[in-house]
Formats: C-alpha cells, sequence, structure tokens
C-alpha cells in the first residue's frame, strides 16, 4: 500500500478526483439549475457521471500491474522466499489496492459536501451514503476484473491491453453497441434493456441517476421497463450487489487461476 501511494500514478489519480471537483465549483455548477438539479446534487450526479468513464481505467491500470508485474520483477520469488502464504499475498494485494484507490475518491467526494456544508446549501445525506456505496461497489467490481487479468496475463504489455481492452468494451457497450443493435435487428426493447443491465457500469450509471430522478424521466422509456421490473428501491439495491458479486467472483477466479498456474 505504502509502494502505491509513493507511485506517480497515485499522484495524478489524486490530482484528477481533486481537480474534477475544483473546476465543478469554479464554473459555479451549484449556482445553477438544470432538470431541477441545484446546488451540492448537481455537483454529485455530474461528478459521479466523470467516475463512469474516468474511474475505471484508472483502476484498471494500476492493478493489472500487481500480481504479473511482481511476476517479472522476481518480487513474487522475494515474497514466496519468505512465510507468506499465496492466500495473504494475493488479496492483501487486493485490500491494499481497494485502500489506495478509494482514499482519492472519497476525499473529492467529501470536499464537496464540506463546501456545501460551509455555503449553508442543501445535502441529502442519504443520498449522499448511497453514492458512497455506490462508488464502493464500482471500485470493487473493477478491482476484481484487474486482478483477474494480471494472474492470467504472461507479461505487464499484454495485462495492460488487456485492461484497455475491456475498459473500452464496457463503455462502447452501454451505447454504440446495444443502439446498434437495437436499430439493425429490431430487437425488442426490454430483451436490449436487460442485456445492457448486465454491463456493471451501465448499472451504476443509471442508479445515479434514478436515486435523483425517481421518475426515471431522464433515462426516457428505458426508466419505465427497469422500474416495472424491479420497482426503485429493489434496483437501487441491486445495483450495490450486483457489481461487488462481479468484482469477486472476478478477484477468486483470478486467485484460484494464479495458485495453480506457474508463480514464478
Amino acid at each position: 500500500m505504502r509502494e502505491s501511494m509513493r507511485a506517480k500514478w497515485f499522484l495524478l489519480y489524486s490530482l484528477v478526483f481533486g481537480g474534477a471537483i475544483i473546476l465543478l465549483f469554479s464554473f459555479g455548477i451549484t449556482e445553477s439549475q438544470v432538470l431541477g438539479f441545484a446546488g451540492v446534487d448537481r455537483v454529485l450526479i455530474v461528478y459521479i457521471q466523470l467516475c463512469i468513464v474516468i474511474l475505471p481505467i484508472f483502476i484498471l491500470i494500476s492493478t493489472v500491474r500487481s500480481v504479473v508485474g511482481d511476476k517479472e520483477t522476481s518480487v513474487l520469488e522475494y515474497f514466496l522466499s519468505m512465510p507468506v502464504s499465496l492466500f495473504s499475498y494475493f488479496w492483501g494485494k487486493f485490500l491494499g489496492k481497494l485502500l489506495v484507490v478509494f482514499i482519492p475518491t472519497m476525499f473529492a467526494f467529501l470536499a464537496a459536501l464540506l463546501w456545501g456544508l460551509v455555503k449553508d446549501l442543501h445535502v441529502s445525506w442519504p443520498i449522499v451514503g448511497y453514492y458512497i456505496a455506490l462508488l464502493f461497489s464500482i471500485v470493487i467490481c473493477f478491482l476484481g476484473l484487474g486482478m483477474f487479468i494480471s494472474s492470467i496475463a504472461k507479461k505487464v504489455e499484454w495485462a495492460l491491453g488487456l485492461a484497455f481492452l475491456s475498459w473500452l468494451t464496457l463503455l462502447l457497450f452501454i451505447d454504440v453497441i446495444m443502439i446498434g443493435l437495437m436499430l439493425k435487428h429490431q430487437i425488442e426493447e426490454s430483451i436490449i434493456i436487460g442485456i445492457t443491465l448486465l454491463n456493471p457500469l451501465q448499472v451504476f450509471r443509471v442508479a445515479s441517476i434514478i436515486l435523483f430522478d425517481p421518475q426515471g424521466s431522464i433515462l426516457g422509456p428505458s426508466s419505465f421497463v427497469i422500474l416495472d421490473f424491479f420497482g426503485r428501491e429493489n434496483f437501487l439495491l441491486f445495483s450495490l450487489a450486483y457489481p461487488v458479486l462481479i468484482g469477486l467472483v472476478l478477484a477468486t477466479s483470478g486467485y484460484y487461476l494464479f495458485k495453480k498456474g506457474d508463480l514464478v
């Protein structure tokens, strides 16, 4: 963990999320109102939408080096010479990365809340609590994916390539691929939406909007399908549990592949 916090990527990562909050305030986001969102609420929803794009790639790039990087530099061989179990090594990496990634995100989030309190702006504390849990769930999801990629890759370059490809696929999967399928094959809307919700980024995005917009008017017709099937409260719970489940399954799969594969 100390090594990660000294790394240049951690400084850049902290500057990106801290700078994002500063820019949002400097542009007067809290003073304007769009679609009924104003004050700290609007800052938070814009910040969450930025996290959808930026957070996953930062997590993946920093995490995929963990195991395969230690193999290439013989650090893993050094660890194996000490009384450290493979379980402790792998999950220690996972928990360390979790703290290192989540801390800057939370600091930026708390900075927005502090500014709102100083300016005497309205702060919806239940929404704040849910957003923190939502960020935590998506962090675990992509940490699990990163550890899985790091376990199966033979070289750091391959791991970085797979990380970028995974991020790009999930990002494009949200809009381009699904819209293209719907237009070309005239697939039923409910099926398209169901397939789309397999993507944790899409679940993250929809939950962040539904939280502020209970009727789902911003999402358009797709919101009626989602809310009719799940219900608002059930979907918000699903949005927390689903990314965590994916992350833990991928991390566990990565651990067993790492344990059974070539360690040096």
